[in-house]
């Protein structure tokens, strides 16, 4: 058999085998439809229309594209028209108990979240006590020991606590969640910075479903809102 019958036999069981060599070449796909075309009429394979059938599913390929990053600018859109809402909701409290109440009500329903609780560094209180108004919104505000913020986020981890924390939970503390701490699954912690001379604070929002706080989420928005709380519970605290 002759050398030159072999090489392109080889060859065409090449291109049989993996068709992708030619398919994603572009120089040699415009030469192939060059030639297709000058052979308009003979018994050929019609290149066009196997191009076209990889134009189309590139395409889907953007469109799907396309349909994540609309719907991911959504998401972000009405996160931020949640947290605006939530942030302006708080500015309208007139005193501390009203300024509680809204937090735990308005603000818990307003960011999809199932238990706020706001942690203060009290080293002469118990931890765990409830430093709130009497009544109801007494457990709305817990006490921590000093350096008790940065503890409860990093979780004796030995490194820095960072302003906003996502994270799942095999077991909730109980200090901050009482009653509802066998039903937390997630939870967002936020640092607070309550002014010059002042010990941090610690803000959490507990929710029952595993999914709702994780690592891997976008921390902007909750940076944001850690930033306007703090500012307003420092008239407060003041």
């Amino acid at each position: 058999m002759d050398l030159a019958d072999d090489t392109d036999e080889a060859l065409r069981a090449r291109i049989i085998a993996e068709p992708a060599l030619i398919l994603e070449d572009q120089e040699l796909m415009r030469a192939l439809l060059r030639a297709d075309r000058r052979s308009a009429g003979r018994n050929v394979v019609d290149l066009r229309g196997v191009l076209v059938e990889r134009l189309e599913e590139r395409l889907d390929r953007l469109e799907d594209t396309h349909r994540e990053v609309l719907a991911a600018a959504y998401e972000n859109v009405s996160g931020m028209n949640q947290v605006h809402r939530a942030c302006l909701a708080l500015l309208d409290a007139g005193d501390f108990a009203a300024f509680l109440q809204v937090l735990t009500r308005d603000v818990a329903m307003i960011l999809g979240v199932d238990v706020i609780r706001l942690g203060l560094e009290a080293p002469a209180a118990e931890p765990g006590s409830g430093l709130g108004p009497s009544g109801p919104l007494r457990g709305v505000v817990i006490a921590l020991p000093d350096t008790g913020s940065d503890a409860y986020i990093t979780q004796g981890r030995g490194m820095g606590a960072r302003r906003v924390t996502l994270r799942r939970l095999a077991k909730a503390s109980p200090d901050f969640y009482g009653e509802h701490a066998p039903r937390i699954r997630s939870e967002a912690a936020l640092r607070l910075d309550l002014g010059p001379d002042k010990r941090p604070g610690l803000l959490v929002f507990g929710a029952f479903e595993a999914e709702r706080f994780d690592a891997d989420q976008g921390t902007d928005l909750l940076t944001f809102f850690a930033g306007v709380f703090e500012r307003s519970l420092r008239r407060w605290l003041a």
